[in-house]
């Protein structure tokens, strides 16, 4: 039954989708409104796209926090307005073959691994004084905008084809939160300078959700006809894997369901602080005896406590 779905549903992006278009389409097919996707991805990107339903909404913003993947094309020799190839040109450079190499580009690619700053494009959802940054754009109005710290945790160079007007680089890149495929291929171009702009992108990951757990649309729809869609959700206990975690004794456990503070033991408090926080203090604690998810709380280490932020009943 419809009211059943609960989890993170791994979807497939098709082209010419927004992220907004996608949840909305599986909101007709399942009928449940409380459908929340985790990480804007631009109408001609594919990939993975996961979507959390009913309580699961509740996660959205942890699976957001999640390190990306992704398989991006640039070419070398034009620049858009939108650092990819839906915007008008705005330079364009031809038989850059004739002195740029691919060891060159190769060299350059790599330099990107690291902590980098990234200004974000005006064709983005990034909002200013209100508007979102792409609605100005298409006004012609131009806004100044800050840089921003995003991290790239690896990128490598897959292939190169040098044989077309303007040579193509395929890279794979993981990298943080936040960052702008568009915005890095347009970079590296800046750092041969030469034009660059992003020709094509695949989400290959969002944290441990890759490709083979995700679903199409089509297949979306027939899983859920036939009453199967359910067991290809992934429960909220394996979407806050990556939290720290506390399996909370029958007494901890109901104390919590109350939203009230935890006070853990020597060996909790213990093995939460050897833990290397990134950010929030986030722990995620389940009941010992059945290893449902009950809630997330924030862990304050000097008295030993751990502080409801989300209680699931």
């Amino acid at each position: 039954m419809t009211t059943e779905l609960e989890g993170i549903l791994p979807v497939w992006k098709p082209k010419g989708f927004t992220s907004h278009d996608v949840v909305a389409k599986v909101r007709r097919i399942v009928r449940i409104k409380r459908i929340g996707h985790t990480g804007t991805l631009d109408p001609q990107v594919t990939g993975v796209l996961p979507l959390c339903i009913g309580r699961a909404t509740r996660l959205v913003e942890y699976i957001q926090e999640l390190p990306k993947a992704y398989e991006a094309t640039l070419l070398l020799g034009l620049a858009t307005d939108t650092e990819d190839l839906s915007g008008e040109v705005l330079e364009r450079v031809e038989r850059l073959g004739e002195w740029l190499t691919p060891e060159q580009v190769t060299a350059a690619v790599l330099r990107f691994i690291g902590d980098i700053e990234q200004v974000p494009p005006m064709y983005s959802a990034v909002k200013v004084d209100g508007k979102r940054l792409y609605e100005l754009a298409r006004q012609g109005v131009q806004v100044e905008r800050k840089s921003r710290t995003v991290t790239i945790y690896g990128i490598e160079v897959l292939e190169t084809d040098w044989s077309g007007d303007y040579p193509k680089v395929k890279f794979r890149v993981d990298c943080s939160k936040g960052t702008y495929i568009r915005t890095l291929c347009a970079d590296i171009g800046k750092a041969l300078s030469v034009p660059a702009v992003m020709a094509e992108l695949v989400r290959t990951s969002t944290g441990h959700i890759g490709p083979e757990r995700c679903l199409t649309l089509e297949q979306i729809e027939a899983l859920h006809q036939n009453g199967e869609l359910a067991g290809r959700l992934i429960p909220m206990e394996q979407a806050v894997a990556h939290l720290p975690s506390v399996q909370l004794s029958s007494v901890q456990a109901q104390k919590a369901l109350q939203g009230q503070k935890i006070r853990v033991s020597e060996g909790q408090k213990a093995a939460l602080n050897a833990f290397s926080f990134i950010g929030e203090p986030t722990v995620a604690c389940f009941a010992e005896e059945t290893g449902a998810l009950i809630g997330l709380f924030e862990w304050d280490s000097e008295p030993g406590l751990l502080l409801p932020v989300k209680i699931f009943s």
